[in-house]
């Protein structure tokens, strides 16, 4: 029996009976969605997907996903691939976990949705005091959206009126790393700014104050890390106190910056920054949407340095990787400056239909107990250290592998044509998307950023899975790029 009708046959439809066999209509659309040749029409057909390039998408052989098992993926062929990059970046701890599939089964049986506008709902209020307690300190407030681009624009929403409800006008302006990727939206896009992604849209955005984050310094200028991060932290010094009077704040993604390439910072450069924006009274912003609950081997990048933000964007693995739902989180000090009389208009006119969805905060508060419960964070450390350990002794040394970087279980691995003078393939040679597909054929999916190979598996991803990863991995590479 074909694989996808086999996954939802006669007994597992509630809706149908335990005996009963569905309408006529029912089993035609069954077997019609085991057709391999017909998906692939339909998808040609309607689909628009995101980040990619359907030209070629349409001219070549789609891999569809039937269902997840565990840290697995299956197509409707049967065929098992290895989740490498966590289904981008947000399933923590595999597909169909028990525990998370009763939440939202007994969420469904209570409420689907109810708006977060004039009234609230238990998930959320739940939600909102276990995020505070561990989260960094000083953040005591939760406001919900849907996912990081809408968590980054609330961010700077509040930061902005924030600083017009203190009566600093002036402060209308943001500071963020060069070649950030904060999102999609126009605020997102405004202080995450791609060449790549972005070009045809830079009219629509607003002009950002842009510091050399330090891998500038080391990767391009040839610098040592030590000089790199001190001239970063030097030219970020004279730039924020230059301008300090203009900030609203300054937004970065901690550790790691993950869709600009996976690019690496020292825990110094972090701790600088935000002593830099204290001193200065510019608002302290970090975007967690990737790096936050686990990636990096702590629930939040930030307490690797020990600092704790003014708001702090949350997203991806908030849900397990379930669910859409994003957070922001600020301290009271900005919460209250938004408190007044309703003549005043002090709100913050923001939300979103989904604002705090029932099923999202249900599945949420299973996946922050499963945290505690099985202790991923302390369980991961070891595995961690093997990573580093291949990382270095296998992948460094193929000829055209110019740097790896590593945070926890973020990695970016940079594939060069000249080793020797950091030379890049010419991007039509799509040198990234051939290992991404010879991976595949050796049943794993990982994703490219252009030339730039992205491991993220799940938290809980077994010793042997690892191994698998990083061995087809290494394969791939070497088979692309010196076969």
């Amino acid at each position: 029996m074909p694989l996808f009708f086999e996954s939802v046959r006669v007994g597992r439809l509630p809706f149908f009976g335990a005996a009963a066999r569905p309408p006529s209509s029912h089993r035609r659309l069954l077997v019609r969605m085991t057709d391999n040749n017909e998906l692939k029409r339909l998808d040609h057909t309607y689909l628009w997907h995101p980040f990619t390039q359907m030209q070629e998408w349409m001219g070549e052989e789609p891999c569809i996903i039937a269902k997840g098992e565990g840290h697995y993926l299956v197509d409707i062929k049967g065929r098992k691939y290895l989740d490498g990059v966590s289904s981008l970046w947000c399933n923590v701890f595999g597909h169909r976990r028990q525990e998370l599939d009763e939440a939202l089964r007994e969420q469904i049986g209570r409420v689907a949705h109810s708006t977060f506008l004039g009234l609230s709902h238990v998930p959320g209020i739940e939600l909102a005091e276990k995020l505070i307690e561990i989260a960094p300190s000083g953040l005591n407030r939760v406001f919900y959206s849907d996912n990081g681009a809408t968590a980054v624009e609330v961010a700077l929403k509040m930061a902005f009126q924030y600083w017009q409800l203190k009566g600093e006008k002036e402060r209308t302006r943001f500071a963020s790393l060069v070649e950030a990727y904060h999102g999609d939206t126009i605020g997102a896009m405004s202080v995450g700014y791609s060449e790549t992604f972005h070009r045809f849209h830079r009219p629509l955005l607003f002009p950002v104050l842009r510091l050399n984050p330090p891998h500038i310094f080391r990767y391009f200028q040839n610098m040592n890390e030590q000089d790199a991060l001190q001239s970063a932290i030097q030219e970020a010094e004279e730039k924020l106190s230059r301008e300090r009077d203009s900030l609203a704040a300054f937004i970065m993604e901690p550790l790691m910056q993950g869709a600009a390439g996976m690019w690496s910072q020292p825990l110094g450069y972090v701790k600088a920054l935000s002593e830099i924006c204290r001193k200065n009274r510019i608002l302290f912003i970090l975007d967690e949407v990737a790096t936050g609950f686990g990636r990096t081997g702590k629930m939040f990048a930030c307490e690797h340095a020990g600092v704790s933000p003014d708001i702090l964007c949350l997203a991806k693995g908030i849900t397990g990787g379930y669910l859409p739902l994003a957070a922001t989180l600020a301290t009271e000090e900005i919460f209250s400056a938004f408190l007044g009389e309703y003549g005043e208009c002090k709100s913050f006119f923001h939300g979103h239909t989904y604002t705090g969805n029932p099923l999202g905060c249900a599945v949420a508060l299973a996946s922050l107990e499963i945290f505690k419960k099985e202790k991923i964070l302390e369980r991961m450390q070891d595995k961690i250290a093997h990573l580093k350990r291949r990382l270095e002794e296998d992948f460094l040394s193929l000829s055209h592998v110019a740097d790896v970087r590593q945070w926890g279980f973020m990695v970016g691995i940079e594939l060069v044509e000249d080793k020797s003078g950091r030379k890049n393939y010419a991007p039509e040679k799509r040198i990234g998307h051939k290992v991404i597909l010879e991976a595949r054929r050796r049943d794993v999916m990982i994703r490219p950023l252009g030339d730039v190979i992205i491991l993220m598996p799940p938290l809980t991803i077994a010793e042997d899975e690892l191994k698998s990863l990083l061995d087809v991995t290494w394969e791939s590479i070497k088979a692309v790029t010196e076969g």
